[in-house]
């Protein structure tokens, strides 16, 4: 079978399911894939070959002994490398945790490894998913594969280059001020924000405790539903995890959208932030879909961009370097330069900074918890230019179009939504109201059928597997 690489995990799963597919041949296939394109892509910081084949062998004995556990059986999964894997360092992409090696599994993985997942390496981030990308620290940064000279996003870069390069169908991301979505929107491919402590943090290095939220990335929003239906839950054991009851992200997911109201955010692109405007045309003919689909698309306003962008930099700075305090008092040569400096920053923040951001924080929550009673989701452009080439200025810090969603902690989904007239992707981004994540994938999976961006790959990917 060719290009087992391009696969979504739905299709995958039901060929491994149906015994057509070995997990073994599946899994080779990447690894070759990955030999073959990565020192190119650098988007992987470790390929765990070893564990991975012994993974995809133990999943094809259980498959035939009719021990099947589910469409996450027997597929290769990547780790941005903030994820804790026991036995293997986990690094933060950063000198620092070099040498960091987990006792233990970040609970989201020990759900992956349960579901029959195979751990194939750790990938590439900025520096404790926050200083990025840099080019003085221990591994290069990741690159994009629709044009190698121009960035991923981030900070979970290596996650949104390898699973739009074919290099794994699935891939794990973190998200504290849009680094799941950023890097889905730069990429071309589908990344999930869960609500705010649907999935729990245990185990993922941490950068804002309030804001971080881990999620996963996939070619297609059907594979995020997959991916969260394991993913989701309730962890005793980390302090933001919600107690509530998990919700069906599969019912319903193919059902369709007619009926539902949707509201269109268009004054975060068109005034708030300076926006390509081929970023904008692509907004405009998503509405056109989604409304040729049933759905209602109607006008929307909230505060705004730049009030989430104030409220999220400043938590994030004063809860970031909380956390990194005591290594850059100590040990601040073993940060990458962009790395110490954004951390550092925290440090100059009053208390009444924190206390004031944390209250506006209230207000703009409870702003859109007010709009969403009127609407099924809400829809902004995903990010507001298409990836920029390495060099061409720091990754915006707060003042970006998936930071608002960091801040209400609702879940956002970023979808491919067309290509510029350079080929580059651009991205729609889709928000539910807390815990309504299925409908937003329900939204995600409705455009990706209606549209032909799901058939399209990055011509590095192919132009290179003919070349291999």
């Amino acid at each position: 079978m060719s290009d087992l690489h391009f696969l979504t995990i739905a299709e995958a799963s039901r060929l491994i399911a149906a015994r057509k597919l070995s997990p073994i041949e599946l899994t080779q296939a990447f690894i070759a894939r990955v030999k073959a394109l990565d020192p190119r892509l650098n988007a992987f910081i470790l390929l765990m070959e070893d564990s991975a084949l012994a993974a995809a062998r133990a999943a094809e004995a259980d498959i035939a002994a009719g021990r099947y556990r589910g469409p996450l059986h027997g597929i290769p999964i990547g780790l941005k490398d903030i994820y804790n894997t026991a036995g293997t360092a986990t690094t933060g992409h950063s000198a620092l945790f070099r040498d960091h090696i987990p006792a233990e599994d970040a609970h989201t993985v020990a759900l992956l490894k349960a579901a029959g997942a195979i751990i194939l390496g750790k990938l590439a981030t900025h520096e404790f998913a926050t200083g990025g990308p840099s080019f003085d620290l221990p591994w290069p940064p990741a690159r994009n594969p629709w044009d190698l000279a121009r960035m991923p996003g981030g900070s979970s870069s290596g996650s949104g280059a390898a699973v739009a390069a074919g290099l794994c169908p699935g891939a794990m991301g973190t998200d504290t001020g849009g680094s799941i979505r950023f890097p889905a929107a730069l990429c071309g491919i589908a990344g999930h924000k869960p609500t705010y402590g649907l999935v729990s943090r245990r185990g993922i290095l941490p950068l804002s405790f309030s804001l971080d939220h881990g999620g996963p990335m996939c070619w297609t929003s059907e594979d995020c539903a997959l991916m969260m239906d394991v993913l989701a839950g309730y962890d005793p054991l980390d302090p933001a995890s919600a107690d509530v009851p998990k919700p069906d992200f599969l019912h319903g997911l193919s059902d369709g959208i007619a009926g539902m109201t949707i509201g269109a955010i268009r004054h975060f692109h068109e005034t708030d932030l300076d926006c390509d405007p081929e970023v904008a045309a692509a907004f405009e003919a998503s509405v056109k879909a989604l409304e040729a689909l049933g759905a209602t698309v109607k006008p929307v306003t909230v505060s705004p961009l730049s009030h989430y962008g104030d409220v999220l930099n400043v938590i994030s700075r004063a809860e970031a370097y909380s956390i990194h305090e005591r290594h850059l008092t100590r040990t601040p040569m073993l940060y990458g330069a962009l790395g110490r400096r954004r951390l550092a920053a925290g440090a100059f923040l009053r208390a009444s900074d924190y206390v004031s951001a944390v209250r506006h924080r209230g207000r703009l929550v409870a702003e859109m918890a007010a709009l969403m009673t009127d609407c099924d989701a809400v829809i902004t452009a995903g990010w507001h230019r298409p990836a920029p080439e390495f060099g061409e200025g720091a990754v915006p810090r707060g003042l970006n179009l998936t930071s608002v969603f960091n801040v209400t902690g609702s879940p956002a989904l970023s979808v491919c939504n067309g290509f510029t007239a350079a080929g580059l992707p651009t991205a729609l981004q889709i928000a539910a109201r807390p815990f309504a994540d299925p409908t937003a994938l329900r939204i995600g999976a409705a455009f990706e059928k209606a549209t032909a961006f799901r058939s399209r790959r990055p011509a590095f990917a192919i132009d290179a597997a003919l070349a291999a």
